[in-house]
């Protein structure tokens, strides 16, 4: 079984066990984010928490009772020029996606290209665009 696989099993468990209510929203948002960030993969990191690495963590799945919360690490370094995020600590932001028609709002894509770019500042990488931080 490769990695992909596993993690992608290891999610749909997760998914499973915590809230299978909520597999369309959960389903809609890892396409979202396989679609916007091709490269990004799939995991679960050391907490059990679904996430999403682009040389880095670059975002998080949390399944709760009502909604799926739509995390970013580095979230409070993002302009969020939607107004979408939540959250009041040094570093991380987040969205509750209640249902799937949410997912196609296009301030999601912009926020995943926000958290490459935070990262890709982090790292002295190229961001989403190609163009190096200054």
């Amino acid at each position: 079984m490769s990695e992909a696989t596993s993690a992608s099993a290891a999610i749909d468990l997760y998914l499973a066990r915590e809230n299978p209510a909520l597999v369309h929203v959960m389903d809609a948002l890892r396409a979202l984010v396989k679609k916007t960030v091709p490269a990004a993969r799939e995991a679960m990191n050391p907490w059990g928490v679904p996430i999403f690495e682009w040389n880095g963590p670059l975002c998080y799945l949390r399944v709760g009772k009502k909604h799926v919360t739509f995390g970013f690490p580095r979230g409070a370094s993002m302009k969020d020029p939607g107004k979408l995020l939540e959250g009041e600590g040094n570093n991380q932001r987040h969205v509750k996606i209640k249902d799937v028609a949410e997912t196609s709002n296009p301030h999601l894509k912009a926020l995943l290209l926000e958290a490459i770019d935070a990262l890709a500042s982090l790292l002295g990488a190229p961001g989403h665009d190609g163009d190096r931080p200054a």
